[in-house]
C-alpha cells in the first residue's frame, strides 16, 4: 500500500483513478485512509481526494470525508497546505470526528461548543489559553482542507438578503412549502423562549420552529427597547386570557442566574400597569439549573469575582459556575422541547396541524395547474 502527502499529511492510498471529462479537463479521484483515536476508540477515516487539471492548471485538491461507506458532499477544500505535527493532526482529527458526529444528527457548532466538547472529553484543559490555541488550529485546519467549513458556524455575524424566485409560480410553490397557521392561537397556553447568547439561537432555531414557539436571543441583560416590546407582546396574549411562559435559557453564574430574575422584573412591571397588578407573566429557568449540572457534569468555571453578584452566588453555589455553550445541542434541543410540551393541549395541536396541512395541499394544487389558474383570473378559461 502506497503513501501520498495531501495538505501536508500522510496518508495511506487504498485506490486511485484518472478520468478525462474533455480535451483539457482531467479528474484524478484518490481513496485515501487515516487513523487516529478519541482516547477510548480508534476511528477509521476514509476520504475521497479529487484533484482536477484544467488545460494543464492544477487546481485545489478536494478532502472529503466519507463515514459508513457514503460519501458526504461537503467543502472540505485544501486552500493552504500546513504542515502540522503529531499531536495537532490527532487533535484536528478528534475534532472532526466531533463535528462529523453533530453533522450526522443536524447539528452545526461554535467554536466554543467544540472547545467544551473537547474539554468534557478530557482531550484539552479548561482554559482562556487553550480555547484561543484551539480557534488558531482549527481555522488552520479547515484551510488546509481537514475540517468541513460547514460544521463549525459564527452566528453572530449572517449576510441579509432579499428573496428572489425565478417565475411567479415558483412563489406558488414556496408559500406552498412554507404556509404555517399560528398553531398556539386556540391553545390556553402561551410560550416563548429566551436564550443569554446569540450565538446558541441557532441551536434552538430548529426545535422552536417545529414547535412554532417565538425564541429571542437576549445578548445578556436584555435591553429596555425590546423588554418593554415584548412585555407589550405579552400583554396582547393576556388580553386574549392566555396564560403567558417565558422560557429562559441562561450561564449558571452569577449573571446568568440573576437575568432570569431580572427578566421577570422588568416584563411584570411593563405588564402591570395594564393589567391591575395580578402576576400575570410565568419565567421558567429551564437551563442551567444544579440539577442539570450535577446530572451532566459540564466543564466548571471559576466564577467571575469582578461581578457584582460574585458574593451571594458564591455563598449560594460555591466559587465555580458554567456556561451554557457547554451542553449539547441535543441536550439544548431536549431541554427546550420538555418546558414547551407541558403548556401544549395535543388535541387543539392537532386539529391545527390538520388546518394548517389543508391550507398547504390547497396552495399545492394551485401550483400544480398554475398555467390553468391564470388562464381562468385572465378571463380565458369559461
Amino acid at each position: 500500500m502506497t503513501k501520498q502527502t495531501i495538505c501536508g499529511r500522510e496518508y495511506m492510498v487504498l485506490a486511485s483513478a484518472t478520468k478525462s471529462i474533455g480535451m483539457s479537463t482531467h479528474v484524478t479521484v484518490t481513496t485515501v485512509h487515516s487513523m487516529a483515536t478519541d482516547g477510548h476508540h480508534q476511528i477509521t477515516a476514509a476520504y475521497l481526494v479529487t484533484s482536477v487539471v484544467i488545460a494543464g492548471a492544477q487546481k485545489p485538491s478536494m478532502l472529503i470525508r466519507c463515514q459508513m461507506g457514503v460519501y458526504a458532499n461537503v467543502p472540505k477544500i485544501c486552500y493552504a497546505p500546513r504542515n502540522f505535527s503529531a499531536d495537532k493532526l490527532t487533535l484536528i482529527e478528534k475534532c472532526d470526528v466531533i463535528c462529523q458526529s453533530f453533522a450526522q444528527q443536524g447539528y452545526d457548532l461554535t467554536l466554543r461548543q467544540l472547545f467544551y466538547q473537547l474539554v468534557s472529553r478530557d482531550v484539552i484543559p479548561n482554559t482562556q489559553n487553550d480555547y484561543k490555541n484551539l480557534g488558531v488550529l482549527v481555522s488552520d485546519a479547515r484551510m488546509a482542507g481537514l475540517i468541513n467549513w460547514e460544521h463549525i458556524v459564527d452566528r453572530t455575524r449572517n449576510l441579509m438578503r432579499n428573496s428572489h424566485w425565478e417565475k411567479p409560480s415558483s412563489l406558488v410553490e414556496s408559500a406552498a412549502k412554507q404556509y404555517s397557521i399560528d398553531k398556539w392561537e386556540n391553545q390556553d397556553d402561551y410560550c416563548e423562549v429566551f436564550i443569554e447568547k446569540q450565538a446558541l439561537e441557532g441551536v434552538i432555531e430548529g426545535i422552536c420552529t417545529r414547535l412554532d414557539v417565538p425564541f429571542f436571543s437576549c445578548r445578556g441583560y436584555t435591553s429596555s427597547s425590546e423588554m418593554w416590546a415584548a412585555g407589550q407582546r405579552l400583554l396582547g396574549k393576556i388580553e386574549q386570557c392566555k396564560k403567558v411562559h417565558i422560557i429562559h435559557l441562561g450561564d449558571h453564574d452569577p449573571s446568568g442566574i440573576d437575568m432570569s430574575r431580572d427578566i421577570k422584573t422588568r416584563l411584570q412591571m411593563f405588564v402591570d400597569a395594564h393589567t391591575n397588578g395580578f402576576d400575570s407573566v410565568h419565567v421558567l429557568r429551564v437551563a442551567l439549573n444544579m440539577s442539570q449540572i450535577e446530572r451532566l457534569n459540564p466543564p466548571p468555571n471559576p466564577a467571575k469575582l469582578t461581578d457584582s453578584r460574585a458574593k451571594s452566588y458564591i455563598d449560594k453555589y460555591g466559587e465555580s459556575s458554567w456556561e451554557l455553550d457547554a451542553l449539547s445541542p441535543v441536550e439544548l434541543n431536549n431541554i427546550v422541547e420538555r418546558a414547551v410540551m407541558r403548556y401544549r393541549d395535543e388535541d387543539k395541536w392537532k386539529e391545527a396541524t390538520n388546518r394548517e396541512e389543508k391550507g398547504r395541499r390547497t396552495l399545492q394544487a394551485i401550483y400544480d395547474d398554475f398555467e390553468g389558474v391564470v388562464k381562468y383570473l385572465r378571463g380565458e378559461v369559461v
